[in-house]
């Protein structure tokens, strides 16, 4: 069932906050390809959390949780949690904030909240398997693109807005931007350098460049098509300036299947705007099955997208083993709620 990323994307876009590990017992088995460990994991895993991830990145158990967390009682605040022992705690409060700032008035997901999806897609998508081979290792999940000044990189153009509530964010909790970056996105390793350049998608590129340079990221074609579903919720500003604002499908405040069918759909519904590189990603052989098995079918969605998002968003870190358990502090997936069914794309 679709549902409001306010209170949804956290869950549905990743599912798991860079370390979840209490996970539903059986994943989609839907003929995934072989996947492969990255980060510290490759070479040794040391803890339980590392074994739970270690199992979601090879398609063992499923990326998403139903971990139902309590806030802290007995008055412990945002001052409290600054000094407590429990490194989840303050994460409740940012929490509340972030579901209240990405919330529009009809409870759909507004033009912040499109926004920190795209900027933990930025910030993880800046690391390459064969750079780190080559001793290039860093880049990914880092931070690097709001404590290097990244934004001022042509593909960041839009993210300004999203960075500067990142940096009040920090300022006020105290987290790490890494990890403020992807709880945003999705809900634990900043930066010491700027990322490498010329490693995130162009809209206008080609089947065989886009899927080469995914695969550079460990993420192969049908990982690739489950990520391309976060354009449900996108808004363009940039690529055609005379339809600035324009969504890519018709419920950018839900997230929802609806873009992989609108997509591929002939013409296009009224003031949806498509991306040349979706169209023909839709369109490949490595790609199109699986893309049209999303049509309508909100579960497989679900699951293949939380699972590609986790391996995303775990580029470039390499202290897998020792990441913190936090799933709790993420707001229950709605279902349904009021005005999901309201006309306009606005939230």
């Amino acid at each position: 069932m679709p549902s409001s990323i306010a209170s949804y994307f956290t869950q549905a876009l990743g599912l798991l906050s860079l370390a979840s590990a209490l996970a539903l017992p059986v994943p989609v088995n839907d003929g995934s390809p072989t996947r492969v460990l990255i980060g510290d994991l490759k070479t040794k895993i040391t803890s339980p959390i590392g074994q739970s991830i270690a199992n979601q990145l090879l398609g063992l158990e499923t990326s998403q949780s139903s971990v139902v967390g309590t806030p802290p009682s007995n008055g412990q605040g945002l001052g409290a949690c600054k000094k407590s022992t429990d490194p989840c705690c303050i994460y409740y409060s940012l929490s509340k904030d972030l579901s209240s700032d990405f919330t529009g008035p009809t409870g759909r997901c507004n033009d912040l909240a499109r926004a920190a999806i795209r900027l933990g897609f930025h910030d993880a998508g800046t690391w390459s398997q064969s750079l780190a081979a080559s001793g290039q290792d860093f880049g990914g999940a880092d931070g690097s693109l709001v404590l290097f000044g990244e934004i001022s990189r042509g593909e960041n153009r839009g993210l300004e807005g999203i960075v500067a509530a990142a940096k009040k964010y920090q300022n006020k909790y105290g987290v790490g931007m890494a990890d403020l970056i992807q709880y945003m996105a999705t809900h634990a390793v900043d930066a010491t350098q700027a990322a490498p350049n010329g490693l995130l998608p162009p809209v206008t590129g080609d089947p065989d460049s886009l899927i080469a340079l995914f695969a550079d990221k460990t993420i192969p074609a049908h990982d690739l098509a489950a990520l391309l579903g976060a354009h449900s919720t996108s808004k363009q500003f940039h690529v055609d300036s005379s339809q600035s604002g324009a969504p890519q499908d018709s419920t950018p405040g839900v997230w929802d299947v609806s873009f992989y069918n609108e997509t591929i759909q002939n013409p296009a519904p009224k003031g949806v705007f498509r991306f040349a590189s979706d169209l023909v990603l839709a369109k490949d052989p490595r790609v199109s099955s699986e893309w049209n098995s999303f049509i309508n079918d909100q579960h497989h969605w679900n699951e293949d997208y939380a699972t590609a998002y986790v391996r995303l968003s775990l580029l470039g870190v390499n202290n897998i083993n020792n990441l913190t358990e936090c799933s709790a502090t993420l707001p229950v997936a709605r279902p349904t709620f009021p005005g999901s069914s309201e006309g306009g794309f606005d939230g």
